[in-house]
C-alpha cells in the first residue's frame, strides 16, 4: 500500500491532507448532529410541559441546559415575549439569522475538498501520461518500461486516490446539507409553536 502511495508522486500530499481534513469534518459533524439532535429532543419534551402552565423559568432553563441552536432561538423568544408581536417575530428572525452557520459550520471546506481532490486526480492523470509520453519519446518505440510503467502509476493511483477522497466527501456534504435544511424546518415549525404560545394566541 505504502508503495503505492508513493508511486502516486509529489500529488498524493496535498491528495492525504485533503482526506484526512475531509474525514477530520465528517466525524466532527457526525458528533455534533447526533448530539444536538437528542438535546433538541429532551428540549422539546420539557417546552411542552412548561409551556402548558406557562411556567416560562422552567422553560428558559431547559434551554440553558440544552445549549443548541434551536435552545437559543426559543431563549430569545422567551427574553421577548413582552414585546409587540411583530417585534417579537423580528427578534427571533434575526436570532435565526445567528444561529443558523453553526449547522453549516465546516460543510463549505467538506464541498471544496470534495471538488479539489477530484481536480488534483485528474492533475495527476496528466502528468502522469505527459511523463509516459515523454518516456515512449525519448526512448524509441517501448522507451524505458520502468520508467514507462512509474508514469503510468503516476496518472492511475493520483486517479484513484483522488476519488477516494472525492466521493464520500460528495456523499456524506450532500448529507449534511439535507440536515442543516431538516433542523432548520424543525427549528422553524418549534419557534413558531413558541411564539404563539407565548403571545397567547395558542393556549
Amino acid at each position: 500500500m505504502l508503495d503505492a502511495l508513493k508511486s502516486g508522486g509529489v500529488l498524493m500530499i496535498p491528495i492525504i491532507v485533503c482526506g484526512i481534513i475531509a474525514t477530520y469534518i465528517i466525524v466532527e459533524r457526525c458528533i455534533y448532529f447526533y448530539n444536538i439532535q437528542k438535546r433538541d429532543f429532551k428540549l422539546r419534551t420539557a417546552l411542552t410541559s412548561s409551556l402548558a402552565v406557562r411556567d416560562f423559568a422552567s422553560a428558559n432553563a431547559s434551554c440553558v441546559e440544552a445549549g443548541t441552536p434551536m435552545a437559543q432561538v426559543i431563549q430569545k423568544a422567551l427574553d421577548c415575549r413582552h414585546y409587540e408581536e411583530r417585534d417579537l417575530r423580528d427578534f427571533v428572525e434575526a436570532e435565526m439569522d445567528v444561529v443558523v452557520p453553526k449547522f453549516e459550520h465546516l460543510l463549505t471546506p467538506l464541498g471544496t475538498i470534495a471538488n479539489i481532490s477530484t481536480l488534483l486526480g485528474l492533475l495527476g492523470t496528466v502528468t502522469g501520461n505527459i511523463k509516459a509520453f515523454g518516456v515512449l519519446g525519448a526512448g524509441g518505440t517501448m522507451g524505458d518500461p520502468t520508467l514507462l510503467a512509474s508514469s503510468i502509476a503516476e496518472a492511475l493511483v493520483t486517479t484513484v486516490a483522488g476519488l477516494c477522497v472525492s466521493i464520500p466527501s460528495v456523499i456524506f456534504h450532500n448529507y449534511f446539507v439535507s440536515r442543516v435544511n431538516k433542523r432548520i424546518v424543525e427549528m422553524e415549525a418549534l419557534v413558531t409553536s413558541v411564539v404563539l404560545r407565548v403571545t397567547g394566541r395558542v393556549s
